[in-house]
């Protein structure tokens, strides 16, 4: 599902306008990154949890030129759905 498809799909389900869902998903979205941006987890009960991740230093392996590389110590952003969540789409998912 793409965010044209969420945003048609809230529209339809609210009738309100798509512009207006649209700005909202826009605002939700850009208020989670600046949050993890400046270092905050975001927690939404019953839907999951968008938390920072610490990944240590290491050291990779570059194949081609059979050399070694130091890969930093950086963060990354992570998403852990609630137990609620993981048990609905397990208990009800549909293949196509």
């Amino acid at each position: 599902m793409t965010k044209a498809e969420i945003v048609a799909e809230i529209a339809n389900k609210t009738g309100i306008e798509k512009t207006t869902v649209q700005t909202t998903v826009e605002a939700f979205m850009d208020t989670i990154k600046n949050s993890m941006t400046n270092g905050e987890n975001v927690y939404l009960r019953g839907f999951g949890s968008f938390t920072i991740k610490k990944r240590a230093e290491k050291t990779g392996r570059n194949i081609s030129k059979n050399t070694t590389i130091i890969i930093p110590a950086h963060n990354i952003p992570a998403f852990k759905p609630a137990k609620t969540f993981v048990n609905e789409v397990k208990d009800n998912v549909i293949v196509k």
